[in-house]
């Protein structure tokens, strides 16, 4: 292969257009073949290996600092740059993150892992090397979701004004543009960004502005002109308006345009777009079939595409078919989301009630006080947002809804460890983000089952409400097919004691439970509580158990500052109660990438955990 030839990009700055398309193939092998086996992010990557080969190409990095915007497409950069051996680890305990990390090579510039920063970072980078007389190329790449997040708008339109030398390449997937413009305008935009074109309108810019008043009107109806033209065959306007150069579209998997493209913009000075087009999961059909399924998935068989991994359903399917039911029932139940439809568990209801469905991209601030916005007018908004992204919206949440106490539903999916995606994607923060917020109720179900009801309970509520739910299969009860309200601030005791009390948030409750059974037989006897709302607590339960057995060792898959082992501490402090707690949870530290499992057994939160907890705590009377 020529891919074992390959030990830096420099060596990569020596291959022909032809070895280079070789090695384009080659790398998708490798993706395809490793992704099976690993799981990750598969169609983002197949889709920019043109893309990477020809930066490193024609760019000298390390020097020249790319800043890939969320990172997800990374896996042909990391291969390229000195992680090759190491890249059947991606996403693997002790191996490479699935994202940019500065910490594993000088080559990752920025650590990414949420949308619509790049442009930010890069114009921060350039700026830098302004001030310092460095004179080193900086380059985003960001695709056309993120390009959808208003922190991107912002960057640029700060980029025009500064006229920062910063070159943000525009990954567009899904065909936005049409097909009968991109040929034109890729001969427009060789001709119009090579060195003779660029040389000889430097040169007239120059001589016109020698002529004080004259010289400046023509040269300024000279470039009206030239924008006038290029808008009629080109997008780029906008970005034209924001300050930049715009150059493309150009076909993101044709080696020689690219190449022949990115060395005229880097010759340019100021702000660059390059806008290029590319297919999401080139190369693997089943995934150019269906890039959606295959942009994040789980092991899957290289021939069929088909997921090895068939088990219980999840609570992302169970929040699915709660809504639908819910929508079902009442006409005023409308859906909203950020950009994931799919990772959510909204499809089926995009497609059995399109006119009740809203997704706003990658947008989340957009998208709580949109759903605010429907509060008001009496609709019965249910937000699907990942926890970690709903972190970017805390200001939408507090002020426009919690504020005025609108009836919006926020379902946080993949709270807790998520895992394999690392410290970006873990929903470690939401019970601490939310649970101080006034007029918000903040739930946590044990079960698939219970979410479906929390869901329904929220909606009858007519108040703000946050479930959060983790990623990945449920733990296998039936699902009742009718609705019930859960009465607000009430708990479930599962199970009496009298040695220590265990209160536990989420599928946690389970295992405290196992644990529990385990305890019992060597003679410790614990009380187990499924404390199934974070806020408001149910302070009675909290009193009467904590006074009976004398210990509280809360649980939680939540960072343990804030959280709501916390809430516990000020329940008992403000009654008066004395009464030992220990909390356990997620430690005041990023949790690098792993299985939720093992991060489990790390933290002492799976069953052994918590049977150590209990004993050393009890041994030490």
């Amino acid at each position: 292969m020529l891919l074992d030839n390959i030990k830096t990009p420099e060596d990569i700055r020596q291959l022909t257009i032809p070895e280079l398309q070789t090695l384009a193939d080659e790398l998708r092998q490798v993706i395809i073949e490793t992704v099976s086996k690993t799981g990750g992010h598969l169609s983002p990557n197949l889709g920019v290996v043109e893309l990477t080969l020809a930066l490193h190409h024609v760019f000298d990095t390390p020097e020249a600092q790319i800043v890939w915007d969320v990172g997800h497409q990374c896996y042909a950069h990391k291969i390229l740059t000195e992680r090759k051996e190491k890249f059947r680890t991606i996403r693997q305990n002790g191996g490479l993150s699935g994202f940019p990390c500065r910490r594993e090579s000088c080559y990752d510039t920025f650590d990414t892992g949420h949308a619509s920063n790049s442009i930010s970072v890069a114009v921060g980078l350039a700026e830098a090397a302004k001030k310092l007389g460095q004179s080193q190329s900086v380059i985003a790449v960001i695709g056309d979701g993120s390009l959808t997040g208003g922190m991107a708008f912002e960057a640029l339109n700060h980029a025009g004004h500064l006229k920062t030398d910063v070159i943000v390449i525009l990954n567009d997937n899904e065909m936005s543009i049409s097909k009968n413009v991109g040929a034109l305008s890729a001969h427009l935009n060789r001709i119009m960004t090579g060195d003779f074109v660029s040389r000889v309108r430097e040169e007239i810019k120059g001589r016109l502005k020698q002529w004080p008043g004259i010289g400046d009107k023509v040269y300024k109806a000279a470039r009206q002109l030239e924008e006038s033209i290029k808008g009629l065959v080109t997008p780029g306007i906008l970005f034209e308006e924001l300050g930049f150069t715009y150059v493309g579209p150009v076909d993101g998997h044709n080696l020689t345009h690219l190449i022949e493209t990115l060395r005229n913009v880097k010759r340019l000075k100021g702000p660059r777009i390059v806008h290029i087009i590319t297919k999401k999961g080139k190369g693997y059909a089943p995934a150019e079939a269906d890039p959606a399924r295959f942009h994040g998935v789980s092991k899957f068989d290289i021939v069929t595409g088909a997921s090895v991994q068939n088990g219980r359903p999840t609570y992302t399917d169970a929040f699915g078919d709660a809504v639908i039911q819910m929508a079902e029932l009442d006409k005023k139940v409308v859906a909203v989301t950020a950009a994931m439809c799919l990772g959510t568990g909204l499809e089926k209801f995009a497609q059995l009630f399109p006119d009740r469905f809203y997704d706003i991209g990658i947008a989340e601030q957009h998208g709580v006080t949109f759903a605010a916005g429907l509060a008001c007018q009496g609709l019965k908004p249910f937000v699907a947002i990942y926890s970690t992204f709903l972190q970017r919206a805390y200001d939408q949440v507090l002020e426009d809804v919690c504020l005025q106490g609108l009836p919006v539903v926020f379902a946080l999916d993949r709270s807790g460890l998520v895992g394999q995606d690392g410290p970006t994607h873990n929903g470690s923060f939401d019970l601490s983000y939310l649970r101080h917020i006034p007029n918000m109720i903040v739930m946590s179900p044990k079960d698939e089952n219970e979410l479906k009801q929390m869901l329904y309970s929220a909606y009858c509520y007519e108040k703000p409400a946050a479930i959060r739910y983790p990623r990945g299969e449920g733990i296998g009860v039936p699902i009742e097919p009718a609705f019930r309200e859960i009465p607000i601030g009430t708990w479930e005791v599962l199970r009496e004691g009298t040695d220590v009390t265990l209160l536990s948030c989420g599928p946690l409750v389970y295992t405290s439970l196992d644990a529990a059974q385990d305890l019992e037989k060597e003679g410790i006897s614990c009380a187990v509580v499924n404390a199934r709302f974070v806020k408001p607590m149910d302070r009675e339960v909290i009193i009467n158990l904590a006074t009976h057995t004398g210990k509280v060792l809360t649980l939680e898959e939540n960072t343990i500052i804030g959280g709501f082992g916390s809430g516990v501490m000020e329940v008992l402090s403000e009654e008066g109660i004395r009464v030992p707690v220990k909390r356990a949870g997620l430690p005041d530290r990023f949790l690098a990438h792993g299985t939720p499992k093992m991060l489990r057994e790390l933290v002492g939160l799976d069953k052994e955990g918590i049977k150590k907890t209990v004993r050393f705590w009890l041994s030490k009377e």
